[in-house]
């Protein structure tokens, strides 16, 4: 799900716009009548009256999803999505309109609102895009709606203004940053192609903090086009891809430099590693213990095998015997 918010000044173009594309389709309303164009125009302006004063007081939001949610969604569902969103970006109490449109692929609808609520005051729209961002990211995963992969699979075709600006940057910075291996070449290639790469420095130093890219009358921080493109994650990325890569013939040079290392790491027992700490064998010990002391004191007192009355009688016989043979 993506948002894309717009300030305006007139509402008689905005709505327009909205309601005369070809099978665009009134999927709700509030405050305002929708049965003939002009009547929904008056409404509109007839609320702005309360606050003169502020001239951008057309709000336009286009809500698109991927056509991969096709079968999850339909107009209840879409509307439904559309409330809610203008709860969270904290666009309540005012008039609104919510149109399908049905000239694309993937299903989108547009939301015009007045900026002026129903009692007259100024709905802010202050990190208005900030909070799109957030709000749109938080109802994607609420309701398990297809998240993309990457800037990749954008449709640039369908991209005007600003977005089309930043995804051209995206394209060349990152065709350009597999080619080389110092940021400064990467500054020159930019050049060629009529793209600005400018740094920012820590005040009063040379440390670099940042760095943004500029192209026409546009300019992006790295990380506002994409965090792949912050200063610290370009020049990891252009840093790791310049070390030159062992081939097999170096890593086999190195291990036989390096043979003992190799015997030491075999020779080396192997050691047990607990992921709980040992079991307490105190108790075990002191069992065993008692036990070996028992049984010493019966090995104590009892009568060797030669002492038994059996083995005295028999002794003294052969002794006898032995004696009347010597005499």
């Amino acid at each position: 799900m993506i948002g894309k918010v717009i300030t305006g000044r007139s509402f008689g173009g905005c709505i327009r716009y909205v309601i005369q594309k070809q099978d665009a389709l009134i999927l709700d309303g509030a405050g305002v009548r929708i049965q003939e164009t002009n009547q929904t125009i008056n409404d509109f302006n007839l609320q702005r009256k309360y606050n003169p004063n502020l001239g951008q007081a057309v709000g336009h939001i286009a809500l698109s999803w991927s056509i991969n949610d096709l079968s999850k969604l339909n107009d209840e569902v879409m509307v439904n999505m559309a409330k809610e969103y203008l709860q969270k970006m904290k666009i309540q109490d005012t008039q609104y309109l919510i149109v399908k449109h049905q000239d694309r692929d993937h299903p989108h609808i547009h939301i015009v609102y007045n900026r002026v609520d129903n009692n007259g005051k100024t709905i802010a729209d202050n990190f208005q895009k900030q909070r799109n961002v957030k709000v749109c990211k938080d109802m994607t995963l609420k309701h398990g709606l297809y998240i993309s992969p990457g800037k990749e699979q954008v449709n640039r075709k369908q991209l005007k203004g600003k977005d089309k600006i930043k995804y051209e940057l995206f394209d060349a910075i990152k065709s350009a940053s597999k080619k080389v291996k110092t940021l400064n070449e990467l500054k020159q290639v930019l050049a060629k192609q009529g793209i600005g790469m400018l740094y920012k420095y820590k005040s009063g130093t040379n440390e670099i903090q940042g760095v943004s890219f500029s192209k026409g009358e546009y300019k992006f921080k790295g990380s506002e086009i994409d965090r792949s493109l912050s200063y610290a994650r370009l020049s990891q990325a252009i840093e790791q891809q310049a070390k030159p890569e062992k081939n097999l013939a170096d890593q086999l040079r190195e291990a036989m430099k390096n043979p003992e290392q190799g015997k030491s790491n075999l020779q080396r027992p192997e050691q047990t590693t607990y992921l709980k700490p040992a079991p307490e064998t105190h108790y075990l010990k002191q069992v065993l213990s008692t036990g070996t002391q028992l049984l010493g004191g019966l090995l104590e007192n009892m009568p060797e095998e030669d002492d038994t009355p059996e083995r005295k009688r028999k002794k003294k016989q052969e002794h006898e015997q032995s004696a009347g043979i010597s005499r």
